[in-house]
């Protein structure tokens, strides 16, 4: 079996690969690499751009196990299987008049590794996935299946909830859900720098607020989404906006937006010199519009142009500082880039190991063309982020051992401390793993 992430970075070969179709296979999955003496690593997606999910010895993948277990539709608290894929739930929940309270550009993740990595949307009114978790399942290497709430083994769900697959395979997830809502989109084209001095004010005053810059240009596209009722009238200027064609959404963002990118990074990727040109005449044919669709429908983006990525999570009041200092290091060391650069925010939370524990945050995202060299973009970025305390994304490229990590969360040792507790022998990990956390006390 031949293992390799969605951007074809990262390999692996292991000599089992599983899908259990109920808890109980999955059970005897576990519990006999754990009499083996084999590791054991869950992947869904194959989205991480880090080895996160790759294992030499036993992949497991929950794609059998997805869906609805319950609903309780008083406290719009719905549980789900953990290979649940993130592109199924708008289905899932529609029947209830339910929807995800925020959500990322791309959806084709697992709940699960959503879940474990971190990952999130954008707004500062709103966590990342791991902020609305309410309960989880965890299994052992002993096969065995804990429920776990604020109720019930509060410490250990507290500590749980961003894992990176370390302490357990997760198998149901419970999550906060909101009443399905509509986004108004607002794309605007504006100056670079005016955008850079009123950042933070723009963010907060949005329900969710992104922008993307092509480097070597003057000027950003602002995604601003405001959230409304289906059937509501939006406020103020936002009255009239129309409610989005699917079939023109879906020309903009497949035709346009991969389409134009894979042609320009391709030609970029061929001939270097040509990708401030190329950026410039991209960012000068986006046009300013504004429209209407349903929340999932606006949040979502096709990624068709394959590509490897970088983010950090920089305290909030920095992110602008940060981003001026990844414009100033492109200028001065003459490099051609011809991917955006994303930014978002998101809520401070009270998950451990978040990106965003117990502080608001902006985060900066940095790619490269997949037949580009990241090496050097990706570290000199990495610096400069380092430097004001960023937390590196758990699911993309990054350089940072748990010396490094335990700097930046306070409670690092009391994850490490559980870990060694669940899983004394490291059945749930990979070198990869092994840098971030330690070996915890494996016997080999």
């Amino acid at each position: 079996m031949r293992f390799r992430n969605w951007s074809g970075h990262v390999h692996a070969y292991p000599h089992t690969f599983r899908r259990p179709t109920s808890a109980g296979e999955l059970s005897e999955v576990l519990t006999s690499a754990a009499e083996a003496g084999q590791r054991v690593r869950p992947v869904g997606a194959g989205h991480s751009f880090t080895p996160v999910a790759a294992g030499d010895e036993v992949m497991v993948n929950l794609d059998h196990l997805s869906g609805i277990i319950s609903v309780d539709e008083a406290s719009q608290r719905v549980r789900f299987h953990a290979g649940t894929r993130l592109r199924d739930i708008p289905a899932l929940l529609a029947p209830f008049g339910l929807a995800l309270a925020n959500q990322g550009d791309v959806n084709p993740q697992a709940l699960a590794g959503a879940i474990s990595t971190s990952t999130h949307g954008t707004g500062l009114g709103f966590t990342g996935f791991a902020g609305t978790l309410t309960g989880l399942s965890l299994m052992g290497p002993d096969g065995t299946a804990v429920q776990l709430s604020a109720t019930r083994d509060p410490e250990i769900f507290d500590l749980a909830r961003v894992s990176l697959g370390v302490l357990g395979i997760v198998t149901e997830i419970e999550l906060q859900c909101v009443s399905s809502f509509d986004l108004i989109a607002e794309e605007v084209v504006t100056d670079l720098d005016d955008l850079l001095d009123d950042l933070e004010p723009r963010m907060r005053a949005a329900d969710h607020f992104e922008f993307y810059w092509f480097p070597h240009t003057d000027t950003a596209l602002t995604k601003t989404n405001t959230r409304v009722g289906p059937g509501e009238i939006g406020p103020g200027h936002l009255a009239e906006a129309g409610v989005r064609n699917r079939i023109l959404n879906l020309l903009d963002k497949e035709v346009v937006e991969n389409g134009a990118l894979r042609l320009a990074v391709e030609l970029g990727s061929a001939v270097p010199s040509l990708v401030p040109h190329i950026n410039r005449i991209a960012q000068s044919a986006v046009s300013d519009r504004t429209y209407r669709a349903p929340g999932h429908d606006v949040f979502v983006t096709p990624r068709r142009v394959r590509f490897n990525e970088m983010e950090y999570a920089v305290p909030f009041a920095s992110g602008a500082e940060v981003i001026a200092e990844i414009r100033a290091a492109i200028e001065s060391r003459g490099w051609t880039i011809s991917f955006p650069i994303e930014v978002r925010s998101a809520a401070a939370d009270d998950v451990p190991l978040s990106t965003a524990y117990e502080r608001d945050t902006m985060y900066i995202a940095v790619h490269r063309y997949v037949k580009d060299d990241f090496a050097e973009y990706f570290r000199v970025v990495e610096q400069i982020c380092r430097r004001h305390g960023g937390r590196p994304h758990w699911g993309k490229i990054h350089s940072l051992g748990a010396g490094e990590l335990r700097e930046l969360y306070p409670r690092f040792e009391d994850f490490c401390a559980l870990r060694n507790q669940l899983d004394p022998q490291a059945v749930f990990g990979n070198r990869f793993t092994d840098s971030l956390f330690g070996l915890g006390s494996r016997v080999s």
